[in-house]
């Protein structure tokens, strides 16, 4: 009996060495971006300016990281998974998310969760993926980069992902701007370190500038952090307009826009509840574009069965817009959550 207690008493010790070893180890090599971060454009480089009068097509999409299409759960939301059981699942969601971003042609692609060196992808380089699918420049710029995230069981280990943005407009700058992190030492070192990620494209004849913002907001806090990166953007979405600059703003918000709240019932209020976009909320001269008819995202507590009534819906996805441009139209395009938990939302805008 002793012996037994030693042992456990030994298992144990150990058990919580290597625990703290880890931690501090991924103390040491933990992500730790600055404020404001220049970005490369690479790929295809173009010439091309936006012009007064022009219509101009964005699409933005969350491509779950090839991970979470139809048949894929995940454990964050009350599943179980949390990677799909090949490379080959992870191939084909990426290939069935080209071909319905191929649905609607834009001019500007925005995408979310994007991985380019992760384990959960079987380290698919999705960035380039997409890049070449797509024959347009690209900015990437990292949302989440650890080293090894140590949680569920087995663990997500290294993942570095982050959102991409694709254009075939003249890219003049492109930024990284960080987001306040709501975790506190030491989940921080292995969670999300969320940012926007700001392209400028020069509009022909003029000073002024078309400023896209790529983003993925918050999901799993305590409601703290989608308050605090929100009302960044605003600041952000606020300043430039004070320019005279053109502005869209699109994404994964991770909130409901306070006009499509109650679009979709809740089936369960102990599932994962979205935070909640106000009117209030948007500086003047803006407003949220949305298309609260169709889903664009599921919660993924289990595979989609393709029974919407049995499936907990949301309208998270959508775009800010100044009131220099004119929405011609905003649309979900229903790919029946076939390669990824969300849908593309489509928007064509002009310019005033």
């Amino acid at each position: 009996m002793k012996r037994l207690g030693k042992f456990l008493f030994i298992l144990i010790a150990l058990v919580l060495v290597a625990a703290a070893a880890l931690v501090a180890w991924l103390s040491v090599v933990e992500y730790r971006p600055d404020e404001t971060e220049e970005l490369t454009v690479t790929g295809a480089q173009s010439n091309r300016q936006a012009r007064v009068g022009e219509m101009i097509n964005v699409l933005s999409m969350n491509i779950g990281y090839g991970c979470l299409g139809a048949q894929q759960d995940f454990f964050m939301d009350g599943g179980t998974m949390t990677r799909p059981e090949s490379k080959a699942i992870v191939e084909e969601n990426i290939k069935g998310v080209l071909s319905g971003l191929g649905l609607r042609k834009a001019d500007i692609y925005l995408l979310q969760e994007v991985d380019c060196d992760s384990y959960r992808s079987y380290w698919i380089d999705e960035s380039e993926y997409f890049r070449r699918g797509l024959g347009y420049n690209m900015a990437f710029a990292y949302n989440y980069h650890c080293e090894f995230v140590p949680f569920p069981w087995p663990p997500l280990g290294k993942i570095k992902s982050g959102i991409a943005t694709y254009t075939s407009f003249e890219v003049t700058q492109a930024t990284r701007e960080s987001l306040p992190v709501p975790f506190s030492w030491p989940v921080r070192v292995a969670n999300l370190k969320r940012c926007l990620l700001v392209e400028r494209i020069p509009v022909e004849g003029t000073d002024k500038e078309l400023v896209i913002v790529n983003l993925h907001l918050e999901a799993y806090d305590d409601g703290e952090g989608k308050f605090a990166q929100t009302r960044q953007l605003m600041q952000l979405l606020k300043a430039e307009y004070a320019k005279g600059n053109y502005v869209i703003a699109g994404g994964d918000f991770n909130q409901e826009f306070e006009g499509a709240k109650g679009a979709f019932p809740q089936l369960d209020e102990s599932y994962w509840q979205p935070g909640l976009l106000q009117n209030s909320d948007l500086p003047q001269g803006f407003r949220y574009v949305f298309d609260a008819s169709t889903p664009t995202c599921r919660l993924l507590n289990k595979p989609y069965s393709g029974v919407r009534s049995q499936t907990q819906l949301y309208v998270i996805d959508g775009f800010i817009v100044s009131d220099n441009l004119h929405v011609n139209l905003v649309e979900t395009v229903d790919l029946n959550f076939a390669h990824s938990d969300h849908h593309p939302v489509f928007l064509q805008v002009t310019l005033k």
